[in-house]
């Protein structure tokens, strides 16, 4: 059978997932009465994706057309998880760049295209969304065609085919359409595909076996599954294979079983062959990068090299008052021991245990990785605090030089000044403006990451969630100066207690409460956002006292807004530097890094 690997490729919502279930359902991968027909995002079976509308995991599935397996590697679409395009882009020879017909390319289109081309993968792009109202299709591709010009360092890079498809009817047309309404399939999709993506080299499959482990899986039956395309030969379980860093052997051990994907399914075979892309088990402690190799061919492939992290938080256990009554895992030890897991298949991710063992340095690709860790951490019973996320600066010519993003915004003409205002006081630099005939302004901004943090919650709040907002990293540049401290005060619990609907109307009066009434509190605990500048001390634990019947059903009329409830991702823009986010399976607390008054007073006399 033939054999075709394609990664489809994006930036973050604009279809490339819907495309893949079209794929997956017009090649009858299931059958009609299998829950996968009814359903949308097949692949994004992770909960947090579907909850986030995202995809944050690499998988690959495989569909049969026309007596050719096509291997599917959908990847994901936000600049965040871009280790995971870096790792599973060499799982393909060829790529789907799928372009919203409306947004256009944004910056991680290009990041994953460099990352596509770079690989010499030959790249097909698919104008996505051709339904919309808004769709500009030959503008978009007139776009697609600079930002290949802008890429490629090879003339051939520059014959690429181009189909418009709406990926969520499941129809591609290889020209523009008079009528989408038209009956339609991903024909024309899978013929491409056909056509262009090269089938693996004849000559390699006479070779001794070879294969870089791009991906891991875990399973508590069958142990580790290494993951990866079969690069020349073919491998069968309990064929001896050696384990290679680079050319350096790291052991030598026996291939248990050999699986192959169809559909969402592993299966087991005999035998893998070259171009296929293979999960093998039989050694527990491989790591992604090293190469699988029959031991007459002893040589590795190079490591894959990633793009270092840029914004690090300390992670530690928990230490408020209300520690280890919400969580099952709490202890450092525990955290130390999951983190090491995590670090097997999250190679963006850098992990430091810092001096004493108490705490952690964890180092990501941004807000949302960082966010996605500790969701996931959460929602599998850990308790834990983090601090203010900082960027990672470094040392280069002897000049401190910190990370910078370039940073898209389509927005609304009415919301202009406001981006303009918000950028202007975070110190970022307008590179080019323009407003289309339909009103919609495109902003291009460079800002230090420094800079940045906080900026994708306010911007939110102030715009309704109006708008598209996307970051790519552009490098280091010389250190800027910090803005100083945009957000207002907060309001901290004064007394360890429950929180009373009568108290709660202090805090009405003097800014916005993160509580309602009746929730445990300790002193130090973020209990509200002040409307000034300043933090205020609050008891919101004292009762109004009962001197007749009238005053004692008053609270009944006591009138409370709804407490303003924030996410992860937004605590960790809210923190400031003398603050911590509390997190357990259950709550989100903000409180200060000193909890008592006396000891904040003094730590601000100390630093001055």
């Amino acid at each position: 059978m033939n054999i075709r690997n394609v990664a489809i490729i994006a930036h973050v919502d604009h279809g490339k997932t819907t495309l893949v279930d079209g794929m997956l359902k017009q090649t009858h991968t299931f059958r009609y009465n299998e829950v996968q027909m009814q359903q949308a995002t097949i692949l994004d079976s992770y909960d947090l994706e579907r909850e986030k509308g995202i995809t944050i995991l690499a998988k690959n599935t495989a569909v049969i057309y026309k007596n050719t397996k096509i291997n599917i590697i959908d990847t994901p679409g936000h600049a965040d998880f871009g280790g995971e395009v870096e790792r599973i882009i060499h799982m393909a020879d060829g790529a789907l760049l799928v372009v919203d017909a409306s947004e256009g390319p944004l910056p991680q289109t290009q990041f994953v295209l460099e990352q596509a081309l770079r690989a010499h993968l030959r790249v097909i792009v698919v104008i996505n969304k051709i339904d919309r109202s808004d769709a500009r299709p030959r503008e978009v591709l007139k776009e697609t065609e600079n930002l290949f010009l802008r890429l490629v360092d090879s003339a051939d890079h520059l014959d690429f085919p181009v189909l418009y498809a709406v990926g969520r009817q499941g129809k591609a047309w290889n020209s523009l359409p008079d009528d989408i309404s038209q009956k339609g399939s991903l024909d024309a999709l899978f013929e491409a595909i056909l056509a262009n993506i090269p089938n693996p080299p004849a000559d390699a499959a006479d070779k001794p076996f070879k294969m870089l482990v791009s991906s891991l899986d875990f399973d508590p039956h069958k142990g580790t599954y290494a993951i990866g395309k079969i690069s020349q030969g073919s491998i069968k379980a309990k064929q001896m294979v050696v384990l290679l860093d680079e050319n350096e052997k790291a052991g030598e051990y026996r291939i248990d079983q050999v699986f192959t994907s169809k559909g969402l399914k592993r299966i087991e075979v005999e035998r893998g062959t070259t171009g296929d892309i293979v999960a093998v088990t039989g050694k527990s402690d491989v790591s992604i990068g090293q190469t699988i190799a029959d031991p007459a061919d002893p040589t590795g492939f190079p490591k894959i090299t990633l793009e270092e992290p840029t914004l690090k938080i300390i992670l530690s256990a928990n230490t408020s008052p209300l520690a280890g009554l919400e969580g099952t895992y709490g202890t450092a030890r525990q955290l130390h021991q999951r983190l090491i897991q995590e670090k097997k298949t999250n190679i963006g991710l850098t992990i430091e245990q810092n001096s004493g063992g108490s705490s952690f340095a964890v180092s990501g690709r941004g807000e949302l990785h960082l966010a996605i860790l500790l969701e996931t951490l959460r929602r599998e019973g850990y308790e834990m605090q983090v601090g203010k996320p900082e960027v990672i600066v470094k040392k280069i010519n002897n000049e401190t030089c910190e990370p910078y993003e370039e940073v898209i915004i389509e927005i609304g003409r009415e919301f202009v000044g406001i981006i303009s205002e918000e950028l202007g006081k975070r110190r970022a630099q307008l590179l080019d403006t323009y407003t289309n005939a339909t009103g919609v302004t495109k902003m291009l901004y460079k800002i230090s990451s420094k800079n940045l943090l906080g900026f994708r919650g306010d911007i939110l709040t102030k715009t309704r969630g109006n708008g598209v907002f996307a970051t790519r990293f552009t490098g280091y540049f010389p250190s800027v100066p910090k803005i100083p401290k945009l957000r207002n005060g907060v309001l901290i619990a004064s007394e360890t207690g429950k929180s009373s609907g009568y108290a709660l109307t202090t805090v009405q009066e003097r800014g916005r409460a993160l509580i309602g009434p009746g929730v445990p509190v300790y002193e130090g605990m973020i209990i509200g956002i002040n409307n000034r500048h300043e933090d205020i001390d609050i008891n919101v634990c004292k009762t109004k006292k009962l001197t007749n019947i009238h005053s004692a059903n008053a609270d009944i009329a006591i009138q409370l807004d709804s407490p303003m409830a924030l996410s992860l991702e937004q605590c960790l823009d809210f923190i400031e530097d003398d603050e911590l986010l509390e997190i357990t399976p259950k709550n989100l607390r903000l409180r200060k890094q000193y909890l008592s008054n006396v000891d904040r007073v003094r730590a601000k006399r100390q630093n001055g």
